[in-house]
């Protein structure tokens, strides 16, 4: 679906107003288009602070440049192009974001080592914090906004080169024409189209066959409830056979910040016993992250006696079978998805 960006009469009036010096239109008008426009900068970026700072340096362009805004092209190619220059600006002044199944091969023991200080992990995206608008389909966008926000598809946008990303995200997402692309990156429709080739190969190699939302609503949300209390229970009493039965055979854990992670089933189950005695003094609440199933961990304070921030499970589903869990070991993003500061014993 591409996101409905028109213009409507009182939008227009809000513009005129800003054009004039109306920080009270303007800042309407951000407002208006705040959700959508942080969901393209987090795409192109693989981090949610990232995207903040790009949102709000790409706001600032916008209301130095409103006075020179003619209407050559549209509000939607106007601000998405700018947005989209600095997300290509920031881009160029540091290494792309991966997880650590992409920073080396898996962990042959439990100990994860040193977690790496750097700055180079995606991070997870609060779905609650960002609206994602519906819009209208078009022939030139092929990832509904759920789809396109998947850690998969975010992860695969990662290996793509700069301008390769821009040119997918805008194309298949937001459903730009590819005259508007190359007016925004101010090159050829011929450059953008090639460049869309190249980059649907890539992801199209990385992402699933299916989706995480049509994995979801395949299970419905009864199963989908039970496999989540499952997974906690398991994790709690240390069931090794419990958790097991829960992953597919090749299933994947990593937790970033540290760059180990582990592969296969009977792996990542052995964990459970090596865990219980943390994650029995241990609190989850559900909540969404990427459009999928995550959960908010907080472990006791054995000096406070309170439960704090720990980490941030984000599962993704193959089949009934979990293939992926992505333990988020970074308890400053909590207040990003509206997580309270502790829970209750």
């Amino acid at each position: 679906m591409a996101l409905a960006f028109h213009a409507t009469t009182q939008e227009l009036e809000l513009v005129d107003a800003a054009r004039g010096g109306d920080e009270g239109a303007f800042r309407d008008i951000a407002e208006r288009h705040r959700g959508e426009l942080l969901a393209h900068c987090y795409r192109m970026l693989g981090s949610a602070q990232d995207a903040e700072d790009a949102l709000q340096e790409a706001l600032v362009r916008v209301w130095r440049g409103l006075p020179a805004f003619a209407g050559r092209s549209s509000l939607r190619t106007w601000f998405y192009g700018i947005a989209t220059n600095v997300c290509l600006d920031a881009l160029a002044q540091r290494p792309r974001r991966i997880l650590p199944i992409d920073h080396g091969p898996p962990s042959e023991s439990g100990d994860p080592g040193p977690p790496l200080v750097e700055s180079v992990w995606v991070e997870p995206y609060p779905d609650e914090t960002f609206d994602l608008p519906q819009g209208y389909a078009t022939p030139e966008a092929r990832y509904e906004q759920q789809e396109a926000v998947e850690l998969a598809f975010i992860v695969a946008l990662q290996h793509l080169p700069a301008t390769q990303r821009a040119v997918l995200v805008l194309r298949e997402v937001l459903g730009f024409s590819a005259r508007e692309v190359a007016e925004v990156l101010e090159t050829t429709v011929a450059s953008v189209n090639s460049a869309l080739q190249r980059a649907r190969k890539t992801v199209d190699e990385r992402l699933p066959e299916q989706s995480q939302q049509e994995t979801l609503r395949s299970l419905g949300d009864e199963r989908l409830r039970a496999a989540v209390e499952a997974y906690v229970e398991a994790w709690r009493n240390g069931d090794v056979e419990a958790l097991r039965a829960l992953l597919a055979e090749d299933a994947v854990f990593s937790m970033p910040p540290w760059a180990a992670w582990w592969r296969g089933a009977d792996t990542i189950a052995g964990f459970a016993k090596e865990a219980v005695e943390i994650c029995a003094e241990s609190r989850a609440l559900p909540t969404r992250a990427n459009g999928q199933v995550a959960l908010a961990y907080y472990h006791l304070d054995g000096e406070t006696g309170r439960f704090l921030p720990a980490a941030l499970d984000l599962l993704t589903f193959d089949g009934s079978h979990i293939k992926d869990i992505t333990a988020f070991v970074t308890p400053e993003i909590f207040p990003r998805f509206a997580l309270p500061a502790e829970v209750a014993r």
